[in-house]
């Protein structure tokens, strides 16, 4: 095997660095292989004895030419003034060409021409689809080594031409045009997929200072695992290189698998809490790859109530907002000491900015009454009466049963 090529040509070339009194003659190119040398000569071998006649030695030890100070030797192996090398004449691989076979594991190059016993060196070169965050692009890719009747690449997933070289440097050296052949892989010869799962949640109004709803990814955001607030809609992609053909993704909230979808992208709204596993798999008629997988925690829900807020225009808690988490249901009524209805709402992302018909409520303390439902709550599950409740020896602050909130208290409202 050709381990390390000096291309040098040699007009007039010596046959070891430290001695000088043996040369070849015309081009020639060394090949250095770990202690061995060996010249390769564009045409005829031609090897000169600088200190006159001498004995010339095949490498078994029996003379090959005496008294002589040049010689015309075949390929082989010499040995001459204490000195062993070894001399070729270049000869190319006649009819050189290669088919490609593809499959699953890996892609396959059957290489065709006289390649013979004399070593050859190839370099490829071709494309191989890389992942880069938001989509499958082209990457140049190269692959050397010695040639063989078959070069076994990694699996190819998308088009392709493949361009093969072979003796570049020796080549080169020796004033040669390149060798090199090329086919392209179609799409319809591709067997191996690939994919790529990535997910997106879906956008949701909320607070522009991000205080009001915990732990709730936003617009753009890749899940990666962690615990976030419900319901929440996700998108998942599975991004399949060019010959998928079939996609199967289960949905599964801790070993139950809930959902079956067999198409490239799907949406679900994940409202219960507990830890879910989004698994996509995509195959075609000869190929399947291994799944991938994302996972997705949905936290329990939370609902809690300040006692005070200052809605004096310097943008810090000017408005009266509850602090939530994975709600399904919010209703909220605001009295006044005379328990008049000032305010009502039903988002938990919004709230009371202190003004009653456009003008500045009065400070001082006002009565809330709060029902809310937890997407943990109990499907059939309802609070106690959804009649306004101001009377705080009336209020029904029972949360003995998860995801029911039924709260009232007093707000304070300063400037």
């Amino acid at each position: 095997m050709i381990k390390r090529l000096l291309t040098i040509v040699f007009t007039l070339c010596v046959v070891v660095s430290y001695a000088s009194d043996i040369e070849c003659v015309g081009t020639a190119t060394q090949v250095i292989n770990g202690e061995d040398t060996t010249f390769i000569f564009r045409d005829e071998i031609h090897l000169r004895s600088n200190v006159g006649d001498i004995n010339w030695y095949k490498s078994d030890g029996t003379i090959y030419a005496s008294n002589t100070d040049e010689i015309y030797p075949d390929d082989g192996c010499y040995k001459a003034n204490g000195h062993t090398f070894c001399v070729q004449q270049y000869k190319g691989i006649d009819d050189l060409n290669f088919t490609v076979e593809t499959s699953c594991d890996n892609t396959v190059l059957h290489v065709t021409g006289d390649i013979g016993s004399r070593a050859h060196t190839y370099s490829l070169s071709y494309n191989a689809l890389a992942w880069n965050t938001e989509t499958w692009a082209d990457s140049a890719a190269t692959l050397t080594g010695d040639l063989t009747p078959s070069i076994v690449l990694p699996p190819l997933y998308g088009p392709t031409p493949i361009r093969l070289c072979y003796d570049a440097e020796v080549r080169n050296a020796l004033g040669l045009d390149s060798a090199c052949v090329e086919v392209l892989l179609p799409i319809d010869s591709i067997k191996a997929v690939k994919m790529e799962l990535t997910s997106l949640v879906s956008a949701r109004e909320d607070d522009p200072n991000g205080n009001n709803e915990r732990n709730r990814p936003t617009s753009q955001t890749l899940i990666q695992g962690s615990e976030y607030s419900g319901p929440l809609e996700i998108a998942f992609y599975s991004n399949p290189t060019p010959a998928v053909l079939y996609y199967k993704w289960s949905i599964y909230k801790s070993t139950e698998c809930i959902v079956h979808r067999h198409d490239p992208t799907i949406r679900y709204t994940f409202s219960e809490p507990g830890a879910y596993r989004v698994v996509c798999q995509v195959n075609n008629n000869d190929c399947t790859s291994d799944s991938s997988e994302v996972a997705v925690q949905i936290a329990e829900s939370y609902l809690a109530v300040p006692n005070v807020f200052t809605p004096n225009g310097d943008g810090h808690n000017d408005e009266f907002r509850v602090a939530y988490r994975s709600l399904r249901e919010f209703r909220c009524w605001v009295y006044n000491r005379w328990g008049k209805l000032v305010y009502y709402w039903e988002d938990p992302a919004k709230g009371w900015d202190g003004t009653i018909n456009g003008r500045p409520a009065a400070e001082g303390a006002y009565y809330y009454v709060i029902r809310a439902l937890g997407t943990d709550a109990p499907k059939n599950a309802s609070y106690i009466g959804i009649k306004a409740i101001y009377n705080k020896k009336k209020k029904n602050a029972d949360e003995s049963v998860i995801g029911i909130y039924q709260m009232s208290g007093d707000i304070n409202l300063l400037r």
